[in-house]
């Protein structure tokens, strides 16, 4: 790379920021201009054979970061040296110190890094993270596994030797004083009342979207101090005073009205990614470079927060350059600490680059866990209609040791709570503490899989209750279209959960199961059979989703994407080159994933986008560089709805600006059935047809007749859109004729070979870098900030029936089948849908009957944790064979895909449940359902039993 190469990156906090570039050697040889192959493309029918990273995958080529060695990047020094976290494994004494003289002198490490070189040289982490990267001497951890130290060998064989000896030793750490657990407030706490008008449809008396939510004004003992009721105080006081009039009428329900209150519990779990937390880095002092292969779902934030922090360190770091790589995360690796501790120990490695990886041990005792929480609910509805009239929730999660995404965990527990159902009164209030136990993170489900499964498992309590079947109870409730949610706000589109809910009741496994159990119990004595049903809605997006996407056309008319997604298992690579096929006839030929250099297309975001006001807002939008957002992780079941729109804008550009024009003039030059007028030619009209472009009978032109036209005249080559959404699109007015006003808020485009134009030809823009210039908004329109107040708007639905059989001898839950019913808009790549569908149901079962781990000292804290401890579901505990599934067909050609990887594993966790009850009888409300809480609850009906008939004898 030369130094004008370097010159050419971001600078953030006085660091230039490089993303090596697509034609450099270093790229090529990690992803994938070598490694993914074009999609196997079925012009005539739109199949896809296969993922464009399948044959990588399956021949073990490198594309994860954890298989990257110095070796293996070209410039890279070969000598690769290894590193190690040493970590606590209590928190209720102080740190004094560590003992490594259980290591003979040939294994001791060649470099230690502590606290205290931390704080001489300047290195700590991003605020994000809080502080004590590594704990100094003389504090009391704040959680279970915190790091202490930073141990660096210089060859492989004594870093492998060392780091056996050292494993499961606790007297490495010296101890000092007992002095207790930490205490801390509480991470955070979020309240949403909503009090509905006369029917569902009508404006609403008090809600989060109308009003405001209700935030605590401190803490005691980790219990929010909740404003004062004040009905006509301020606007939040007025919220309490309908908040505890709800509460009076859950006390005192009346004639005719039921109360229900249950508590539930769901358990903290590892996400358990098959590629552990790792990173590779060399810091070349003498250019003062320092470059990361890292996995992440979230490079943005590598990228920008990763320089700020060399940037204040002593190091003299003038570059960065990073190297995203595909990973495997499902939340996991989205805004996790571990791709700064990689860059930490790049700075240490004396020249030598410096893998960090987790081994299996190390990723329990330290990566992101997902929150348990403990919910208390109360729902109050009318006995004769079996309408819910007032649902009222208390949660509290565990959030750990670093605050990460615990506010908004908590935030989406709470407005998830009301699942399919809509509910005239609600006060729902969620808390997530700080504790000693493991951080808990970004986890595929994120708080809704917590929530809502208590709430179906609830409603299906209540059924038995009344003696209604439990689908018709959720027929009676289901939220329908133009409802309000438990914030108040419509969400966005028709809702088809109760679709889904008669498409179930009709199933032979619900409509057949009291038959089914009959025959079943017969022919297996010793096994109890039961049938369940969960049924559920999950949003997607975040409420500040914003992200950039290029597609381009060379002259022999091969399509590149260009994305700032990265693919973490969920197909992403594949269904955005998939997307293009829309407008250009087929997919993309070549895909680049984690891109973070948009340099074509210089936006900037400040504020964050969350938090701002109206008047912060308002007072940046003259500038047409700025954005409310930069970028976005993947994450959030954000890829289809939201990547795929950037990438369609672009593709659909690409098409208007160019191919379409480029069409018009090779039609009316003769080609194709005599010289038209290009009015006579309707864009409307036009059809891709076998990979071909016509309209009207013209003959067919391929992509690269239309490329060369498009090179020749100087039309648009290339498209880069910066989009955003806060629960709905920003638009903005361009100097584009046709494509005046368009969904998105940033824009650059490359007219022909981004050189000259032809004589007499002019194109809008400001040349920026690569042939691209940038099309400045004349005017923007911004969704105003209080949409957030509305919590989500844009929701998926699923369905699940699930059928076990319970040995009453073991206690063992058999998954005997199951049966989901999908609602995902337009599927861009089916075989993709269903392939989230099955791993997330399969995450699903896992959380309902197999996985846990204890919070703290027995926890996985201790570093004593690996999968002979931690059970995760097998192909035979899956019904992997029998297992089916449905996907609700789209209402027309033009619906978008929604997003679902989060989704598909919720429903299954209470339909499982509800079918252990189905079959035993008993309502089991704490996960997971183990075989030997299956027994107790046996022994202690058995005792119960035995003691009614000794009491009637």
């Amino acid at each position: 790379m030369s130094r004008r190469d370097f010159l050419k990156g971001s600078l953030v906090a006085g660091i230039t920021v490089y993303i090596a570039a697509p034609g450099s050697a270093a790229i090529a040889a990690l992803f994938e201009r070598e490694r993914i192959r074009p999609l196997p493309w079925d012009a005539k029918t739109g199949h896809i054979r296969y993922r464009s990273d399948a044959t990588a995958k399956v021949t073990g080529e490198k594309l994860f970061s954890y298989d990257m060695r110095s070796r293996d990047l070209p410039g890279w020094p070969p000598e690769q040296a290894h590193a190690m976290l040493l970590r606590v494994t209590r928190a209720d004494r102080v740190f004094e110190g560590f003992d490594l003289s259980s290591l003979d002198p040939g294994l001791q490490p060649d470099r230690i890094v502590t606290a205290a070189d931390l704080l001489r040289d300047g290195v700590a982490f991003p605020k994000f993270y809080g502080e004590d990267m590594l704990l100094p001497s003389g504090k009391t951890p704040a959680y279970l596994g915190q790091a202490v130290a930073l141990l660096i060998w210089n060859d492989f064989a004594r870093f492998r030797a060392a780091k056996s000896r050292l494993k499961f030793r606790d007297e490495l750490i010296r101890w000092g004083a007992q002095s207790g657990l930490l205490e801390r407030a509480p991470w955070a706490s979020f309240r949403y009342v909503r009090v509905g008008g006369a029917t569902p449809f009508e404006d609403d008396v008090y809600s989060s979207l109308k009003d405001s939510p209700l935030f605590p004004s401190g803490y005691r003992k980790q219990t929010p101090q909740w404003p004062l009721a004040d009905a006509m105080g301020a606007i939040d006081a007025q919220g309490m005073a309908h908040a505890e009039a709800i509460a009076a009428e859950l006390d005192r329900p009346g004639a005719g009205k039921q109360v229900f209150e249950r508590e539930y519990f769901s358990q903290s779990i590892d996400t358990a990614a098959m590629e552990l937390d790792n990173g590779n880095g060399w810091f070349d002092a003498a250019s003062g470079t320092l470059h990361a292969v890292s996995a992440t779902q979230s490079p943005n934030e590598v990228a920008e927060d990763g320089a700020r922090m060399l940037a204040a360190s002593r190091f003299a770091v003038k570059r960065l350059v990073l190297h995203p790589c595909y990973t495997v995360g499902y939340g996991s690796k989205d805004h996790n600490p571990y791709p700064f501790y990689a860059l930490m120990a790049a700075l240490y490695g004396d020249g030598r680059p410096v893998r960090l990886a987790n081994d299996r041990y190390e990723q329990f005792q330290s990566s992101l866990k997902r929150h348990s929480f403990r919910m208390r609910y109360r729902l109050k509805l009318d006995r004769a209609s079996g309408k819910f009239e007032v649902f009222q929730g208390r949660m509290q999660g565990d959030g750990g040791g670093r605050m990460n995404f615990s506010p908004s965990v908590c935030l989406v527990a709470a407005t998830a709570a009301q699942s399919i159902y809509y509910f005239p009164r609600s006060d729902l209030a969620s808390t997530v503490i700080a504790s000693h136990a493991l951080d808990a993170g970004s986890a595929r489900g994120y708080g809704t899989l917590q929530s809502m499964g208590a709430t179906e498992m609830l409603v299906d309590e209540v059924a038995a209750e009344l003696g209604l079947d439990p689908i018709e109870l959720r027929l009676r409730n289901v939220f329908a279209t133009g409802m309000k949610n438990t914030q108040g706000a419509i969400p966005g589109g028709l809702q088809r959960a109760e679709e889904i809910l008669r498409k179930a009741r009709e199933h032979p496994l619900w409509s057949e199961r009291a038959a089914r159990k009959r025959e079943y119990e017969a022919a297996h004595p010793g096994k109890r059979y039961g049938v369940g049903f969960g049924c559920v809605q999950k949003d997607y997006g975040t409420g500040a989703e914003a992200a950039f996407a290029e597609v381009a056309l060379d002259r022999s008319g091969r399509i590149v994407l260009r994305h700032i997604g990265i693919e973490m298992g969920t197909g992403m690579a594949t269904s955005q080159a998939a997307v293009c096929a829309q407008w250009l006839g087929r997919p993309a030929d070549e895909i680049r994933t984690g891109e973070t250099d948009w340099r074509e297309l210089p936006m900037f975001a400040t504020d964050d986008p969350w938090l701002m006001s109206a008047a912060v807002q308002d007072a940046h939008v003259g500038d047409p560089r700025w954005t409310p957002n930069y970028a976005s992780p993947s994450s959030a079941s954000n890829s289809a709805y939201f990547f795929s729109h950037a990438t369609r804008e672009a593709a659909r550009l690409l098409f208007t600006q160019g191919l379409w024009p480029a069409a018009q003039a090779i039609w009316s030059q003769g080609f194709g059935g005599g010289q038209l007028s290009p009015l006579a030619i309707r864009r409307e009209d036009a059809r891709w047809v076998e990979g071909r472009l016509t309209a009207g009978g013209l003959a067919p032109l391929d992509l690269r007749q239309l490329a060369a036209k498009a090179y020749e005249l100087g039309l648009a080559t290339g498209a880069i859109v910066h989009t955003f959404n806060r629960w709905q699109w920003a638009e903005a007015e361009f100097p584009l004729g046709d494509d005046a006003r368009l969904p998105l808020d940033g824009l650059a485009l490359r007219w022909g070979d981004g050189g000259e134009l032809p004589p007499g030809e002019s194109r809008p823009g400001t040349a920026t870098a690569n042939g691209y210039r940038i099309v400045e908004r004349t005017r923007v329109f911004y969704p105003s900030p209080q949409r957030n107040n509305a919590g989500v708007v844009y929701y998926s639905a699923i369905g699940t029936i699930a059928e076990v059989a319970v040995d009453t001898a073991t206690g063992r839950v058999e998954l005997l089948d199951h049966h989901s019913i999908l609602e995902c808009g337009a599927p861009i790549v089916p075989e993709l849908v269903s392939s989230q569908l099955q791993g997330g149901l399969a995450m699903g079962i896992g959380h309902a009957l197999h996985e846990f781990l204890p919070l703290y000292e027995d926890g996985p804290g201790n570093g004593t944790w690996n999968f002979n401890r931690y059970a995760l579901p097998r192909a035979h505990d899956v019904a992997v064979w029998r297992q089916s599934s449905d996907i609700l067909p789209p209402l027309s050609q033009t619906d978008a895909p929604k997003g679902m990887a989060e989704v598909v594993m919720i429903a299954v966790v209470p339909a499982i449940v509800n079918a252990i009850a189905h079959a035993t009888g008993h309502r089991f409300r704490e996960l997971p359902v183990t075989p030997d809480k299956i027994l107790a609850a046996a022994a202690d009906a058995d005792a119960t039993a035995a003691a009614a008939r000794e009491a009637r004898a």
